[in-house]
């Protein structure tokens, strides 16, 4: 072939294959990939026969860490690592039911949020658990109807779940992971016709969140709050004048139209959650320690405390306080630290604070959570 100034066109390297020789390659890469997770799958399950019958057994967040950064690490592209880490996430959620099913409580209903959470850190090969309230949460872990438990601990722009730190005070449950989750508000109704909208529903937060975006579209637009934006969804089901603020994942279920996508007011919204256990977890080399702990009620009291992590070079990355219930005007303390309290740097100086602080527990040592997965 010749170009229009009379010379011939180069056509670097080999020539391109038919589809149907492209197809058939992929058709060998697909056996290949079954065979492949299936010989896993048969590993996993003999793993399963040397291990004790127990969850804390089975799931090893720890372990699932250092497996997905090692498959990450190798990966050549042109996936993206974000795209095999989900991949991974379900091939380890799938061989590790294999070993023993495990059961994971969160704050319900379903297509929540809270529900994202807890399917992005286990995988969708698990039992899950709506619960009514984050203290039923709490209470379904606690008393053995849940393995595992995911909770929300604070919102990047609307601040600390106040509910969630109280419970964690009196708790005998350990933190045992985190969930970095971003918050993609989505817009959906029955017919998805913008126009025939007259009132929006979500949860409070949800609404307050997208107030920017809802003051600009729909102006002379109702709205309302509800216990939950998977609950408005529901209802959206049944009114077709009424859109509600949910999760994408809630749309289909309810058999809405999305109208449009990622309305939050502000592009960086996370919510963090907890994923908690009833046993610690070792040291993962990229990891973070939850602690709580009261001061005495003089000049100084918190400085000297938090001098103690910084003399140790100890990074604390949060602090939040909540009021003592039985003594007005004192506080207890939260701190996020990284490291792991088996490290030596903070093993010493979880030591100091417990012979500084009127009172101080370790909540959890965990590995730290990535935003967008575990």
């Amino acid at each position: 072939m010749r170009s229009g100034k009379g010379k011939e066109s180069a056509t670097p390297g080999p020539p391109l294959k038919s589809i149907e020789e492209l197809r058939a390659r992929i058709d060998y890469l697909n056996r290949e990939i079954v065979r492949m997770v299936s010989e896993r799958a048969e590993v996993a399950r003999a793993i399963g026969r040397l291990k004790p019958p127990d969850p804390a057994a089975v799931y090893q967040p720890v372990r699932e860490r250092q497996v997905l950064d090692a498959v990450m690490a190798h990966n050549p592209g042109p996936l993206g690592a974000e795209q095999l880490r989900r991949i991974f996430i379900e091939i380890i959620s799938a061989c590790r039911a294999l070993e023993h099913p495990i059961r994971v409580a969160f704050l319900g209903p379903e297509h929540t949020y809270s529900h994202e959470a807890a399917r992005e850190h286990f995988g969708s090969s698990v039992e899950f658990q709506a619960q009514p309230s984050i203290a039923a949460v709490f209470g379904a872990l606690d008393s053995g109807a849940a393995d595992f438990s995911v909770v929300p601990v604070e919102n990047s722009t609307e601040g600390s779940v106040t509910l969630t730190l109280d419970l964690l005070i009196d708790t005998p449950l350990v933190i045992i992971g985190e969930v970095m989750l971003p918050i993609r508000h989505t817009l959906m109704s029955r017919g998805g016709d913008r126009a025939a909208i007259r009132k929006i529903a979500a949860h409070q937060q949800s609404l307050a969140q997208c107030r920017g975006y809802l003051a600009a579209n729909f102006p002379d637009c109702e709205l309302e709050a509800m216990v939950s934006n998977a609950a408005a969804a529901h209802r959206a089901a049944a009114e077709p004048s009424l859109a509600a603020i949910a999760s994408r994942a809630a749309a289909a279920p309810n058999g809405l139209e999305v109208i449009a996508e990622n309305i939050q007011d502000h592009s960086h919204n996370t919510t963090r959650f907890l994923v908690m256990g009833k046993h610690p977890v070792g040291p993962s080399g990229n990891d973070k320690t939850t602690v709580l702990f009261a001061v005495r009620d003089r000049v100084g009291a918190l400085h000297q405390v938090l001098s103690l992590f910084a003399r140790a070079k100890i990074n604390i990355t949060k602090i939040e306080s909540r009021p003592l219930r039985s003594r007005p005007w004192e506080y207890l303390f939260f701190i996020d630290l990284s490291g792991h309290r088996e490290d030596p740097s903070v093993r010493r100086a979880l030591r100091s604070l417990e012979r500084a602080a009127l009172f101080s527990k370790v909540l959890g040592s965990y590995p730290e959570g990535r935003t967008g997965g575990a």
